[in-house]
């Protein structure tokens, strides 16, 4: 069972902003947790050694930085014993928008090597015995116990939505290219994502409008049912009896609730993009990685040198192809949303794993991170053995506030 418990960003802030709580006194409350529950989770790569509260809209909010994007003031591994004593010079761009707001950078989280495969040392709060999820989980992890009110990740195939739901908190996706990659080490220029993660999609409006100065929070006074699109792929059948009956399930809550839902079927030029997405991703981490694998090979993990030895065969002309097809199925994507405003399918194939030697199937993610469609992840309920099961809310690209308005509407539908 559970015995952690997430902490809202945004309530905080109300709490410091109305004067009952103070900016020190809220990193103070997160910093104990860390302090009684690291030893457990194991969700930073290296804590922060003070915590001190600064000045801004962000004031007291503590933010956990996945170990892929530069910090100035904490060495950043990228995952990687070949990086272990690198120290940069600057922040990246992202955690100074957020230093910039008053936000405490917490520390960095645990981030699979160069944010790909080989699993970290973080666990999943709800069962030390499952996984958290994929890079991006000593993020989600830090999140879910309660270490910090929101933290920063990547998405190259399903690291931002697939760690939210194994963890059970929300995640967000923006669109490509919303927020700034400076300063953060690629695995795939054209497919990795920056996102957030929260307690609740209010949550991560606020951190993500807050840092960017976007029009992203949540509308309280509208409470409109969304038009939801059921997506129906070939993948289907790769979800697990409870998967299936929590998507149903959701399904039949929003009906209740007034949403009106249509089932949308992928067709052909859309559902080409999930073959594209591993030609893609490929091809560009050969490149993105070439230094290392020439002159550091032996400090590489075997599996991703197998990778990059597979993924070196991958011709110009066959990359070139995929980036074509990923063109025309942005393109045709428009279709899918001609009688809805939001998709609904699973955010991964089931709960998380129970095994620490795996991040679990993103199978459910890449083909969207490739479209670079907002995504929320949505707890949807548990299973028989209390492990989070996610349903991911899906936007047109550029309709980030819709697919953060949406989620929150079921987020607010399920405790009804």
């Amino acid at each position: 069972m559970n015995t952690y418990a997430p902490v809202s960003a945004l309530s905080t802030a109300r709490e410091i902003s109305s004067k009952r709580l103070t900016p020190q006194a809220a990193l103070d409350h997160c910093r104990k947790r860390v302090l009684k529950h690291e030893g457990s989770v194991k969700a930073f790569e290296e804590l922060a050694e003070k915590w001190v509260a600064n000045s801004g809209p962000l004031a007291g909010i503590a933010i956990g930085v996945k170990d892929i994007f530069d910090t100035f003031d904490i060495a950043t591994t990228y995952g990687s014993s070949l990086y272990a004593d690198h120290q940069p010079s600057i922040d990246s761009t992202l955690v100074t928008m957020l230093r910039n707001c008053g936000a405490t950078i917490a520390g960095k989280t645990v981030t699979t090597e160069f944010a790909w495969f080989s699993p970290g040392k973080t666990c999943n709060p709800h069962n030390l015995q499952h996984t958290p999820g994929g890079s991006s989980s000593g993020s989600a992890a830090g999140v879910a116990a309660g270490f910090f009110p929101a933290a920063i990740g990547t998405q190259t195939g399903g690291s931002i939505i697939r760690p939210a739901a194994f963890c059970g908190v929300s995640g967000y996706k923006p669109s490509f290219r919303l927020f700034p990659t400076l300063g953060l080490k690629h695995f795939s220029w054209s497919l990795d994502t920056i996102g957030f993660f929260a307690a609740r999609a209010e949550d991560n409006a606020f951190i993500a409008a807050t840092c960017s100065n976007r029009d992203l929070m949540i509308n309280e006074a509208d409470n409109s049912a969304p038009r939801i699109g059921v997506y129906r792929s070939q993948i289907d059948d790769l979800m697990s009896g409870d998967m299936a009956e929590a998507v149903d399930h959701t399904v039949k809550r929003a009906e209740q609730n007034g949403a009106t839902v249509v089932e949308v079927i992928g067709n052909d030029i859309v559902e080409a993009a999930r073959a594209a997405h591993a030609i893609i991703q490929g091809f560009e981490a050969v490149l993105a990685l070439a230094d290392e694998r020439r002159r550091s090979a032996q400090k590489l993990s075997e599996k991703l040198t197998e990778y990059l030895d597979e993924c070196s065969q991958i011709t110009p002309d066959q990359y070139d192809d995929a980036r074509r097809t990923a063109n025309h199925a942005r393109k045709a994507s428009r279709q899918l949303f001609e009688e809805c405003d939001i998709l609904l399918l699973p955010s991964a194939p089931g709960s998380a794993p129970e095994t620490l030697a795996s991040t679990g199937d993103s199978v459910f993610n890449r083909m969207w991170t490739l479209l670079g469609m907002p995504c929320v992840n949505v707890v949807s309920g548990f299973n028989h053995k209390n492990m989070p099961l996610g349903i991911q809310v899906i936007a047109p690209f550029g309709k980030d506030k819709k697919a953060l308005q949406a989620a929150h509407w079921l987020e607010n539908i399920s405790h009804r």
